[in-house]
């Protein structure tokens, strides 16, 4: 068996709550039976033994978690609890436990719509090992974790570290606060001894990477590869047509002036893109 914990927003860190009264919906009344005492209460001290699967509401791209509940409290009218994610189980997107979710024992699709815990007879484990994707080999420049695990909300933006660039830097932050993302760049982390190490960790965090060809920075050009390479959205952008590599030029790119006009123009135009991305 294992506890479904639907959430229609993501969890807080570490903790969170749900009211009472969505505890055991969608849940087969013998197995209700196993987790309540003769006085009809939830018997939490069992419940909390069982694996979790942590969604967020929706059947798309959110990403839901397997992890462990740590402590579990009934306070009024909610459960508190806090948990824990399973490091060594990548995380499985919503829309993938939909296209199974007769497996799941989830079998209505309002399911996916509605905050509430639910126990499923279900061996969760091995029903991930029966589709498990295999880890990814691994470079020796930099490493990679094991599995992707994509900030649906991350823009990161590579080039070059110059203060000539700063107002651009500016105007793409901009761009990503006004479509409702958060952006970053390199050098404004410090999590590892490398910074190339940050860099690919940042690059392959992202769900959109925002690349300036301008002056032809070798670093940036690394950068595109490293991003293309994992699969994510490249949003390139250049002052000078000819900053462009002649095995990038048949993708689309933002030409920008790094003028007062320009640099509007730019957050205009990639906030309209971001909001594309966002929205296929």
């Amino acid at each position: 068996m294992f506890s479904l914990l639907m959430r229609y927003v993501p969890f807080a860190e570490n903790g969170d709550t749900i009211e009472v009264a969505r505890v055991f919906e969608y849940t087969q009344p013998n197995v209700v039976a196993k987790f309540t005492n003769e006085a009809g209460a939830i018997d939490l001290e069992n419940l909390a033994r069982l694996p979790c699967l942590f969604m967020q509401e929706g059947r798309d791209d959110q990403l839901a978690r397997v992890g462990y509940i740590n402590e579990v409290t009934e306070v009024g009218a909610d459960i508190q609890f806090s948990f824990r994610y399973d490091p060594a189980i990548a995380p499985l997107r919503n829309s993938e436990i939909h296209a199974r979710r007769n497996e799941f024992h989830m079998v209505q699709d309002f399911e996916f719509q509605r905050s509430h815990w639910a126990i499923k007879d279900v061996d969760l484990f091995r029903l991930l090992l029966r589709n498990a994707n295999p880890v990814r080999q691994k470079p020796t420049v930099f490493e990679l974790a094991d599995y992707q695990m994509i900030e649906p909300a991350l823009v990161s933006i590579m080039m070059p570290f110059d203060a000539g660039f700063n107002a651009v830097h500016e105007a793409i932050g901009n761009a990503a606060l006004g479509a409702g993302l958060r952006s970053r760049r390199g050098d404004e982390i410090w999590e590892t001894p490398a910074i190339i190490q940050d860099i690919v960790n940042l690059i392959d965090r992202s769900k959109i990477v925002v690349c300036d060809c301008s002056g032809r920075n070798a670093n940036v050009f690394y950068e595109i590869g490293i991003a293309h390479t994992l699969g994510r959205e490249v949003v390139l952008v250049t002052q000078n047509h000819n900053d462009i590599p002649f095995d990038l030029r048949h993708l689309r790119y933002v030409h920008y002036l790094p003028n007062e006009q320009g640099l509007q123009e730019l957050t205009q135009t990639l906030q309209e893109r971001f909001q594309r991305l966002i929205e296929a």
